[in-house]
């Protein structure tokens, strides 16, 4: 009987799979839409509650008028973001290729020295430090991940970051207006379609969390429609005074 290392095996048939912890795409949409219904719902229900004798078209305005002016405010922030957070991960990466390219020598012992920091036998360590610096490319990559945490090949783009965004909030924004714009008067239908939007919104972010999808749900719903009540109460007291 021998005590064989067992060969390593081929990662597309590795027998298990975990989820993207970080949330992948679906947490920054779902976020992005949560984010736009809330806020949409909430300036709404201000505006029902400042304008209960004027009909539904003020209503409708400012549901429009906060779509679009949350969509682009939502796009233009997550741009610059972005933006500004690829534009500085890739000058720390140009500082970390001219560290490699003049001080070789330090750089492996350095790299060596996270793999032993990370339970790697010293000696086995400074060999793969070696060998992984004998591509001057590869080393730059090993390194802006091992040290500043970056993955030079998955940089976020920031059009789509953008692009995202604005799709993402302009869909949550437009649940509590889908019956003002089909003809129905009454808040209590875009109320409804809201709480249920909230509920849904909530229960698919535990996709990528340890909650139960009842609780998520309930506690976005509790939570956005205490901010579209508390709006509420805070347009009918400005539209009482006003009035």
């Amino acid at each position: 009987m021998t005590d064989d290392p067992a060969p390593l095996p081929d990662p597309g048939q590795v027998g298990h799979e975990h989820p993207d912890v970080n949330g992948g795409w679906l947490r920054p949409a779902v976020f992005g839409a949560m984010d736009g219904l809330v806020s949409n719902f909430a300036l709404m229900m201000g505006v029902v509650g400042g304008t209960a004798e004027s009909g539904t078209q003020p209503v409708v305005l400012a549901g429009l008028a906060g779509l679009a002016a949350g969509a682009f405010s939502m796009a233009a922030g997550e741009y610059t973001s972005v933006a500004s957070q690829r534009e500085l991960a890739l000058a720390q990466v140009e500082i970390e290729r001219d560290e490699i390219r003049l001080n070789r020598a330090a750089e492996e012992a350095e790299l060596a020295a996270v793999f032993v920091d990370n339970g790697v036998d010293e000696e086995l360590a400074r060999a793969i430090a070696k060998e992984i610096h004998d591509d001057p490319e590869r080393a730059l990559k090993v390194h802006a991940r091992e040290e500043l945490g970056v993955d030079t090949d998955e940089l976020a783009s920031p059009r789509l970051a953008a692009v995202s965004s604005f799709f993402a909030f302009a869909v949550g924004a437009l649940i509590p207006l889908l019956s003002y714009l089909v003809g129905i008067e009454s808040a209590w239908p875009a109320i409804v379609l809201s709480l249920l939007g909230l509920f849904g919104c909530g229960a698919l972010v535990t996709r990528v969390t340890s909650r139960t999808w009842w609780y998520g749900g309930l506690r976005q719903l509790v939570l956005g429609g205490a901010a579209a009540g508390l709006t509420y109460l805070i347009g009918q007291g400005v539209g009482a005074s006003l009035g």
